[in-house]
């Protein structure tokens, strides 16, 4: 009865460890930082005005780069 015991406790143990494997395997992985990210700015007023002075910089306006308490 012994034997029968033990197996039955490994058996528990398997099941166990069997279980915890398909919940870490049904938590999906969070995908790489930049998808995670992508379009958290959509419709940002901000984030709009800012690509505005980027554009503006590389278009050669460099005025916008001098404060104005200068």
């Amino acid at each position: 009865m012994k034997a029968n015991a033990s197996l039955e406790e490994r058996m528990a143990a398997v099941e166990e460890a069997i279980s915890e494997l398909r919940k870490q395997v049904a938590v999906p992985h969070p995908t790489n930082w930049l998808q995670q990210i992508t379009g958290s700015f959509k419709d940002d007023p901000v984030f709009e005005e800012l690509l505005a002075y980027g554009r503006a910089i590389r278009a050669g306006d460099e005025s916008l780069l001098s404060s104005e308490d200068e």
